[in-house]
């Protein structure tokens, strides 16, 4: 698994399910995987990178072994699209503690804006192959 892409969301959040949606759509090379963060393997992989399964706010990419999170994991991901998308990678210039709380002002209200689902999306059969659970 380390030589993957994974993306780690919150699985029952619309706007997270959109954002894997559409990296979906827009990752040509399919070099990504995801798992919700409520999954066995999300859980997991928190676990083995040591960080609370409690914290459902935070978008994780896991490339190379090497975790990313928030914005940072966002960008990664961006630069990695296929289109314009890459361009938005620019945006890394941007101190960290700028680019995160503007994150994590969007992440504490994204259910209020966006809704919730009740349970985690299920992928539909051609996605099932890029999930990990």
């Amino acid at each position: 698994m380390d030589q993957q892409h994974i993306i780690l969301f919150d699985g029952v959040c619309n706007l997270c399910n959109a954002a894997v949606q559409f990296v979906v759509r827009h990752d040509k090379k399919k070099l990504f995987v995801f798992a919700s963060l409520q999954s066995e393997v999300g859980k997991q992989l928190l676990s083995e990178h040591i960080l609370p399964g409690s914290d459902l706010r935070t978008f994780i990419l896991i490339e190379h072994n090497k975790l990313y999170s928030r914005s940072s994991a966002a960008l990664k991901v961006s630069k990695k699209l296929s289109g314009i998308w890459p361009v938005l990678y620019v945006f890394i210039l941007v101190p960290p503690f700028i680019r995160d709380a503007i994150y994590n002002f969007i992440a504490k209200n994204r259910y209020r804006w966006f809704g919730k689902k009740e349970e985690c999306m299920i992928p539909t059969p051609e996605l099932k192959a890029r999930f990990l659970n």
